[in-house]
C-alpha cells in the first residue's frame, strides 16, 4: 500500500504539535491566554491539532477509554467541562451512596479495586479509586472546557471540536458524556408557588436537614428508594410516588450478589428461565411487592433491562420501612392490580393512596383524584438524560430523540468517520469497560498502521 508522502509529513507534524500542546495546555500562563480569547471561524490562532483522539467527558467512561488507548500507545486529549474528574459522582450524588453492584463488576479496565475495599464500595472509596486510576495512567483532562459544538468536516476529513476557548481538530472523537449528562426535572403546575424546597436528587446530600418534615419523593428507582431510606434514618416522614411498575429484587441471593448470580445462571439458561428463578427467589425473600403498591412489569427483570434498559431496584432496606409504615406509597392506580385488593386492604396498608400529582400550591400537593396533602419539601428522583444532541452535529450514530446510540449494546460503540460512543450501554460500569477496550483496540489498529507506513517511508525520522 502506497502512502502519500504529504500525509506522512502531516502525521509527523501533528505528533510534534500534540507533544508541544500537551506540555502547554496545563500551563497556567497558556490557559490564561486561552481564557482571554474567543474562537473565530477563520482564525487559526486558537486551533489545536490533536493527532490522537479527542475524548469529550472526564467521568469514568472518559478515563477508562483514555487508559486503554494509552495502554495501546495512543495518547488522547480529554475535555471536561467542570474542574474535576467524575463530576457526577463527586458533586451530584448523596452521601450514603454505595455501588449497587459488587466491585468486580464496577472496576475499570487494567486496574482492579484495592483488595481491602468492601464488596460494595462507598462513594468516597469509588472516587479515591478514580483518582488513583487517573494518576496511574497519567490522565490529565483539560478542565473547565465546555464543548459547544463537534462536527465532522468532510472537506478535510477531520473532526472539529469547538469549545468556548479553542477549537480542537482530530481524526477521532469519542463521546464520553454518558447517559446522565443532565437532570430530568418534570414541570408541575404551581411549582413557583410551593413554599418548601423542590430539589432534584442531584442536589440531595443527606436527610439531616429534613428531620421531622413531610417529604414527597417523586420517582421509585434505586435513587428514589434509597433517598426515602435515608430520610427515614434522619427521622423525616417520606412519601414515595410510584409512577410506573418496577422490579424490586434483594441485593443478594443465596449468599451471592443478585447480579453476580444472574450472570452465572445466564451462562447456562435462557434469560426467561433466569428471570423466573429471580422472581420466585425474590417473592420468597422479600414477599409480594404488589401488596406494597409496587407492581411488577410483565417482562422479567433481566429481559426488561435487556429490551428497554430499565434497571431493577436492588433493595437495601427500603421495603422494610414501607412495610412498617415509615414510608408511605403514593401510586398511580394504573400501575397496580386493584382487583386483588379491597378498599379496606388499601386503607389498612397505605392509609393514603394517590394516583399522581396535578398541581402544587403553597405547601399543598394536589393529586389528580382531587385529594390534597401537605408536604414540607419535594425531592425529584426523576433521573437523567443524555445531552449529546445539543452539541454533536451527527445523526448517524446517535438518535436525535433521546441522545443514545441508535444501535443497542453491543453494537452502539462505533459510528462513521472516526466517531465513537462510550457510557451509553445502559449496563453501568461493566458496559463502559467493554466499550473502552473495543474502542481502544479499534483506534490503536488504525494508529499503528499509520505509524508503520510512516516509518517505512521515513526510517531516519
Amino acid at each position: 500500500m502506497v502512502v502519500d508522502p504529504k500525509i506522512a509529513r502531516e502525521n509527523f507534524l501533528l505528533s510534534w504539535l500534540m507533544e508541544e500542546f500537551t506540555k502547554r495546555v496545563h500551563d497556567p500562563y497558556f490557559q490564561s491566554q486561552l481564557a482571554s480569547t474567543t474562537v473565530s471561524e477563520d482564525s487559526l490562532a486558537n486551533r489545536v491539532w490533536v493527532p490522537g483522539p479527542v475524548i469529550v467527558g472526564g467521568g469514568p467512561s472518559g478515563l477508562a477509554v483514555a487508559a486503554c488507548l494509552k495502554n495501546q500507545g495512543v495518547n488522547a486529549l480529554i475535555l471536561e467541562q467542570t474542574n474535576c474528574i467524575a463530576p457526577l459522582w463527586k458533586m451530584k450524588t448523596y452521601d450514603r451512596l454505595r455501588l449497587h453492584l459488587p466491585k468486580q463488576f464496577c472496576q475499570l479496565p487494567l486496574m482492579p479495586f484495592p483488595k481491602d475495599f468492601p464488596t460494595y464500595p462507598t462513594k468516597q472509596q469509588f472516587l479515591a479509586y478514580l483518582e488513583a486510576y487517573a494518576k496511574k495512567f497519567e490522565l490529565k483532562p483539560v478542565y473547565n472546557t465546555t464543548v459547544v459544538r463537534a462536527e465532522y468536516d468532510r472537506g478535510c476529513g477531520l473532526w472539529r471540536v469547538k469549545t468556548k476557548m479553542a477549537e480542537y481538530v482530530s481524526r477521532w472523537v469519542i463521546v464520553a458524556t454518558g447517559e446522565n449528562a443532565e437532570e430530568v426535572v418534570p414541570k408541575f403546575e404551581g411549582m413557583n408557588e410551593f413554599t418548601g424546597p423542590i430539589l432534584h436528587t442531584s442536589s440531595y446530600k443527606s436527610g439531616d436537614c429534613f428531620e421531622n418534615q413531610k417529604v414527597l419523593v417523586v420517582g421509585c428507582g434505586n435513587s428514589g428508594m434509597e433517598v426515602c431510606l435515608d430520610l427515614c434514618n434522619y427521622n423525616a416522614c417520606p412519601s414515595l410516588v410510584v409512577r410506573d411498575s418496577l422490579h424490586v429484587l434483594p441485593q443478594e441471593m443465596l449468599g451471592r450478589s443478585t447480579f453476580g448470580l444472574s450472570m452465572s445462571l445466564l451462562k447456562w439458561f435462557p434469560i426467561r428461565v433466569v428471570d423466573r428463578f429471580l422472581l420466585l427467589a425474590s417473592r420468597f425473600m422479600i414477599g409480594d411487592t404488589n401488596k406494597l403498591g409496587l407492581s411488577r412489569p410483565k417482562l422479567g427483570p433481566l429481559e426488561l433491562k435487556n429490551v428497554y434498559g430499565k434497571t431493577p431496584v436492588l433493595d437495601v432496606g427500603t421495603l422494610a420501612k414501607i412495610r412498617s409504615g415509615d414510608i408511605k406509597v403514593q401510586i398511580f392506580f394504573s400501575s397496580v392490580d386493584t382487583t386483588k385488593m379491597t378498599i379496606c386492604d388499601w386503607l389498612k396498608r397505605y392509609r393514603i393512596v394517590y394516583p399522581g400529582i396535578k398541581r402544587l400550591a403553597c405547601n399543598n400537593v394536589e393529586f389528580v383524584d382531587g385529594r390534597i396533602e401537605k408536604f414540607d419539601a419535594i425531592i425529584l428522583a426523576t433521573g437523567y438524560r443524555s445531552n449529546v444532541t445539543t452539541w454533536l452535529k451527527d445523526t448517524n450514530l446517535f438518535s436525535e430523540k433521546d441522545g443514545f446510540p441508535k444501535k443497542q449494546f453491543p453494537e452502539g460503540w462505533k459510528g462513521e468517520n472516526g466517531l465513537y460512543a462510550i457510557g451509553f450501554t445502559k449496563r453501568g460500569l461493566l458496559g463502559t469497560s467493554i466499550d473502552a477496550v473495543r474502542i481502544a483496540e479499534d483506534i490503536a489498529g488504525q494508529w499503528k498502521m499509520n505509524m508503520k507506513h510512516f516509518k517505512s517511508l521515513h526510517p531516519a525520522t
